[in-house]
């Protein structure tokens, strides 16, 4: 019998969380883990409270109750900053970036984010910034576009350049809310590649919708359904679990 590969120690827990909005239950006991230098999806049916889940764990939400930890850490009634300062990144559905700003001063503005506010004011942080802003330029493969306004770049190249800004902020744990939303094939799968490189980063929760994605990118999968979880395990085992099968996939 072949033994399964370690789970590495968590980076984020998410610990049977319970949201309640007035008399809807909308996270029954969820929970979901991801550990460091690991690519965790999270899929459910829609309403199954996916959105939910991840808003609680960025603080946009407030639990009802559980916990949420980074790194040890219990955040559970943090604020959303003092998360992102505890090592938590998140890139929302839609880009948010600059689009008046070239793709590197996105890149440095974000940056410049994790400095001091006396750095920024003798700008000692710029020259400092060039070396990983070349390096995230490269490896989300913008290079070219570096000098570029950021709104005269394709969907999908908005969307790398915002993943990249999430990371230049040093995480230990980035949050992707349906990364390829809008892409089409040849982007998602470009997308998958530039996620893989940021494995060597941090740790990766990815919700979203495009099952072949999911399947060819994470080490392991999260199925929600009706704000519980119902199934955690690779790839290969929720394709196979019959609850996945019936409250999901057979509906994609």
């Amino acid at each position: 019998m072949t033994e399964r590969a370690a789970v590495p120690a968590p980076v984020l827990e998410a610990r049977d969380i319970r949201k309640v909005f007035g008399t809807l239950v909308a996270l029954d006991g969820a929970g979901v883990s991801v550990g460091a230098g690991e690519i965790v999806g999270l899929i459910g049916p829609n309403g199954s409270g996916k959105s939910t889940l991840l808003h609680v764990i960025s603080g946009r939400t407030s639990a009802t109750g559980g916990a949420v930890l980074l790194g040890g850490r219990d955040v559970t009634h943090a604020k959303p900053a003092e998360r992102i300062r505890a090592g938590l990144s998140i890139k929302f559905q839609l880009a948010r970036v600059y689009l008046d700003q070239t793709v590197a001063d996105n890149l440095l503005l974000a940056v410049q984010s994790r400095t001091g506010l006396g750095s920024l004011i003798l700008s000692r942080t710029r020259a400092a910034a060039q070396a990983p802003i070349d390096e995230l330029l490269a490896q989300f493969h913008l290079t070219e576009q570096r000098d570029m306004l950021a709104r005269e770049l394709s969907h999908g190249e908005q969307q790398w350049l915002e993943i990249a800004m999430a990371l230049a902020v040093e995480p230990s744990m980035l949050l992707l809310d349906e990364p390829t939303a809008g892409m089409s094939h040849e982007e998602r799968a470009a997308t998958g590649e530039r996620i893989r490189a940021a494995r060597a980063r941090c740790g990766v929760l990815i919700v979203e919708h495009d099952l072949d994605f999911i399947r060819g990118l994470c080490d392991r999968i999260t199925v929600l359904h009706q704000g519980k979880i119902i199934a955690t395990g690779t790839p290969a085992e929720i394709e196979a679990d019959p609850r996945v099968q019936e409250v999901y996939l057979t509906r994609v």
